[in-house]
C-alpha cells in the first residue's frame, strides 16, 4: 500500500497534508509514503525532515498511490497522474464545482471531501473544519492587531490612558470563539453575536458578552448537526437594527458566519461601514464564499473613509505550519479507519458512516447524494 504526498499546484496554498510525525503514523500502519519534493517547504518541513521519518521524496510521488493525500481539490492536470481506483482525500470544496467532481470521476478515482466529515462524537479527531478554522479564527484577530493604529489593551500611564479596543465578533463558530478569545488576550473589550442559543453561554463563559434579538424564532435556529439555520427577512432585520447601532461604537469587527453549500450572509452593510470610526477594522473570514461585510475584496484590504476591510482568504494558510500540523493528523485519523490492521492492506469499509459522508465519486460515477448531476 502506497500512500503519497502532494505538493499543492496553488502558490498561495503554503498547507501540506503530511508531516514528518504522521508519516511515521503511516508506516506503523504498514505504508511506505512518497512526498513530492518541495511539499513541506512552505510549512516550514524540509525533504531531508521527511525522508529522516521514512518517506521517499520522489517526483514520482503519485504514480501508483493507492491513496493520494493534499489540501485542496486536484485539478484536471494533476488528477491525469493518479492510477485509476486511487483514493484522493482532500478539503474538495464540493459545492457548485460539478464540473471538478465530474473530472474525478472520469478519471475513476474515489475523492473524498474532508469537510463532509459529519459531526459526531467519533470524528471529532477529522474534523477539518474545526482544525482550520480554529486557526482561522486566530490569525483574524492578529490581522486586525496589526491593521489597528492603536494598543488592543487598556493602558495606563504618566503620559495618560489608552482605552481598550472594542471588539465585536459575528457568528459564533470555532472561529468564532477563537477570535474572542485571542482578542480577549490582547486585553480587548469583546461583545459577539450569533443566531444559534447555546452560543451565548459560551461567549459569556469567555468573558465576552452577547448580543442578540431572542425572541422565539432565535430559540430555535440551529440544526440537529449543530449548524445556523437561514433565518428570516424580519429576523434579519431585527437582527440588523439591533448591530447597526453596536456596530457605531466598534473598533473591529471580526465576521465568520458561513451556511455550508451557500453565499456567505451579508451581516454588515456599506451604511454599517460609514458608520463607524476612521481607523476601524473588519476582518471577513467568509470573504471566499462571497463575504459577510458589503465591499469586502478577496486577497485585498478595502478603505471607506479610513475603515479598513480585509479579505484575506486561507487565513489558516497564514499560520501554515500549525495549520499542517492539525490537518495532517486529521487526514491520518481518517485514512486509519480504512487499513485493516491485522493485514496491513488498504480495506474501505462503504457502508462506514464516515464513509458514506465524504465519499464524492467511485467507479467513474459521483455517488453522494447532494451532488448529484442535475438531469
Amino acid at each position: 500500500m502506497k500512500i503519497g504526498v502532494a505538493k499543492e499546484v496553488d502558490a498561495a496554498e503554503p498547507r501540506v497534508a503530511a508531516t514528518p510525525d504522521t508519516v511515521k503514523k503511516f508506516k506503523a500502519l504498514g505504508a511506505d509514503v512518497a512526498i513530492e519534493p518541495g511539499a513541506g517547504i512552505k510549512s516550514g518541513l524540509l525533504d531531508s525532515d521527511y525522508e529522516a521519518a521514512g518517506a521517499t521524496v520522489s517526483a514520482e510521488a503519485l504514480k501508483d498511490a493507492d491513496i493520494v493525500v493534499k489540501v485542496k481539490r486536484p485539478e484536471a492536470s494533476e488528477v491525469a497522474r493518479y492510477k485509476k481506483g486511487a483514493l484522493v482525500v482532500a478539503i474538495m470544496d464540493p459545492y457548485g464545482n460539478d464540473a471538478a467532481l465530474k473530472t474525478m470521476a472520469d478519471a475513476g478515482v474515489a475523492a473524498f471531501a474532508m469537510e463532509l466529515m459529519p459531526r459526531i462524537t467519533r470524528a471529532q479527531v477529522m474534523d477539518v473544519l474545526s482544525s482550520q478554522a480554529n486557526l482561522a479564527g486566530y490569525r483574524a484577530v492578529i490581522e486586525a492587531a496589526e491593521a489597528f493604529g492603536r494598543a488592543f489593551p487598556m493602558m495606563m500611564t504618566a503620559a495618560g490612558t489608552v482605552p481598550a479596543a472594542k471588539v465585536f465578533v459575528m457568528g459564533v463558530g470555532v472561529a468564532g470563539l477563537q477570535a474572542i478569545a485571542t482578542a480577549r488576550r490582547l486585553g480587548a473589550v469583546v461583545t459577539a453575536t450569533d443566531v444559534r442559543p447555546a452560543t451565548k453561554e459560551q461567549v459569556e463563559s469567555l468573558g465576552a458578552k452577547f448580543l442578540a434579538v431572542e425572541d422565539d424564532e432565535f430559540k430555535n435556529a440551529q440544526t440537529a448537526g449543530g449548524y445556523a439555520k437561514e433565518m428570516s427577512k424580519e429576523y434579519q432585520a431585527k437582527q440588523a437594527a439591533l448591530t447597526a447601532e453596536h456596530i457605531k461604537k466598534q473598533d473591529v469587527i471580526i465576521t465568520t458566519a458561513l451556511i455550508p453549500g451557500r453565499p456567505a450572509p451579508k451581516l454588515v452593510t456599506a451604511e454599517m461601514v460609514k458608520s463607524m470610526k476612521p481607523g476601524s477594522v473588519l476582518v471577513d473570514l467568509a470573504v471566499e464564499r462571497g463575504g459577510n461585510v458589503e465591499g469586502v475584496v478577496s486577497g485585498q484590504t478595502a478603505e471607506v473613509n479610513g475603515v479598513k476591510i480585509i479579505g484575506i482568504p486561507n487565513l489558516a494558510g497564514r499560520v501554515a505550519a500549525s495549520a499542517s500540523s492539525l490537518y495532517s493528523r486529521n487526514l491520518l485519523s481518517f485514512i486509519e479507519t480504512m487499513i485493516d490492521k491485522s493485514t496491513k492492506a488498504l480495506a474501505v469499509n462503504w457502508d462506514d458512516e464516515l464513509v458514506k459522508a465524504t465519499a464524492l465519486t467511485k467507479d467513474g460515477a459521483v455517488i453522494h447524494p447532494n451532488f448529484q448531476p442535475k438531469a
